[in-house]
C-alpha cells in the first residue's frame, strides 16, 4: 500500500467527494486504522464525521462483511464505542461461521454485484468462479500471507482478517500486518482537518465563540468584559483607535487565558505600541499591524514562522478551528 498515494485520495475524496464518497472513504480509513491496532484513530476518525455530517454511522458500514469485521473488532476490545451505539448487535457465533463460509467460498466474478446486498450475493453464485489467496490466507489464520498480497493494493479490504474471530484479537493486539505504525495518526489527524475545512464550524456571536474555544480547552472562565470607558482609556493612551472587531473582542472578555499553544491575551490595561503596532499578547506573538487604515493580526509561531490574518476575529476562529480538529 502506498501511504502517501492513499493519504492524497482519501484527503481529494474528503474534501470535494459527494456524501457516497466520503462516507465509503471514512469507513475504509477507520476500519483500516482499527485493523491496524490504532483503534482510537478510528474512535476519532468517526466521532468527528458523525459530529459534522449528523449522518448515521450505518452509513459507514456498507455490507455484512464490514458490519462482521466491527463486531469482531469490538469483542477483542472487550468494549463497544459510544459511536457505534447505531450499529446493530451481531450474534458472533453465527457471523463465525459465516465467516468460515465466506472465506472458504471460491470468488465469483459477480461479487459485490449491487453492493453486497442478499440479491447481489445470490447472484455472485452465478459467475465463474475461482479462488482467492487472500481469503485463503485469512482462513488458515497466516496474517503474513494475507499482507503480503495486500501490501499491494491501494486500499487493503482490512475488512476480511478483522472479520475473522480468529484474528481480530491479534488486531486489536497491535499485529499491524501492513506496518503503518504511526502513520496512522498522521493520516487520521490529516483527515479530521480535512473534514473541517469541507465543515468549517459555526462560530456564532463573539461570546458564542469564547464559550466553545474555554470549552474545548476543558474549561476556565474568561475574564469580565471592558467597558467602554477603559477602551477609551486604552486608545487614548496609546495614541490609536483600536481595530472594530478587537474591540468587540474586548466588550466581550477583556483578554483571554493562555492555553498550551496559544498565548496569553492581554487586558486593555497592559496593552501597549510599539512603532505603530499594538503587541495585544504576552509573549508577544501576536501583533496588530495597520497598513493605511486597514489592520491586520499578526500571528508569530517559533516552528511554523508568521501567519497574517485579516481580521482579529480571524484568528480567533482559527484557534477554535484547531481545538475542534484536536479534540
Amino acid at each position: 500500500m502506498d501511504r502517501d498515494a492513499y493519504l492524497e485520495g482519501a484527503i481529494r475524496d474528503v474534501l470535494s467527494g459527494d456524501d457516497a464518497t466520503l462516507d465509503d472513504r471514512i469507513g475504509h480509513a477507520a476500519l483500516l486504522f482499527a485493523a491496524s491496532g490504532a483503534m482510537p484513530e478510528a474512535d476519532r476518525l468517526i466521532t468527528h464525521w458523525h459530529a459534522l455530517t449528523e449522518r448515521p454511522v450505518t452509513a459507514l458500514v456498507p455490507g455484512a462483511v464490514q458490519a462482521r469485521a466491527w463486531a469482531m473488532l469490538f469483542e477483542a476490545r472487550g468494549a463497544r464505542p459510544e459511536w457505534a451505539a447505531a450499529l446493530t448487535p451481531l450474534d458472533l457465533d453465527a457471523e463465525e461461521r459465516a465467516h468460515e463460509d465466506y472465506l472458504t467460498r471460491r470468488v465469483s466474478d459477480l461479487d459485490g454485484l449491487l453492493g453486497g446486498s442478499p440479491i447481489g450475493e445470490a447472484v455472485s453464485h452465478l459467475g465463474p468462479s475461482r479462488p482467492d489467496r487472500l481469503r485463503e490466507a485469512v482462513a488458515r489464520g497466516d496474517l503474513d500471507a494475507w499482507a503480503g498480497i495486500a501490501a499491494r493494493q491501494g486500499r487493503p479490504d482490512v475488512a476480511v482478517p478483522a472479520a475473522s474471530r480468529r484474528l481480530a484479537p491479534r488486531l486489536i493486539a497491535g499485529a499491524d500486518p501492513l506496518g503503518l505504525g504511526g502513520w496512522t495518526e498522521l493520516c487520521a489527524g490529516a483527515l479530521v482537518a480535512a473534514l473541517y475545512e469541507r465543515y468549517p464550524p459555526e462560530t456564532g456571536s463573539w461570546r458564542e465563540m469564547i464559550a466553545g474555544i474555554l470549552r474545548l480547552r476543558g474549561g476556565g472562565t474568561a475574564p469580565p468584559a471592558a467597558s467602554l470607558r477603559t477602551i477609551g482609556a486604552a486608545e487614548a493612551r496609546l495614541g490609536l483607535r483600536l481595530p472594530d472587531d478587537y474591540r468587540e473582542f474586548l466588550l466581550t472578555c477583556d483578554g483571554l487565558p493562555a492555553d498550551v499553544v496559544f498565548p496569553r491575551l492581554l487586558g486593555t490595561a497592559e496593552l501597549r505600541a510599539e512603532g505603530g503596532v499594538v503587541v495585544i499578547a504576552d509573549p508577544a506573538v501576536v501583533l496588530l499591524t495597520a497598513a493605511g487604515e486597514q489592520w491586520r493580526t499578526v500571528e508569530i509561531d517559533p516552528a511554523l514562522g508568521t501567519t497574517v490574518h485579516p481580521t482579529f476575529r480571524a484568528l480567533l476562529e482559527r484557534h477554535l478551528l484547531l481545538l475542534a480538529q484536536s479534540a
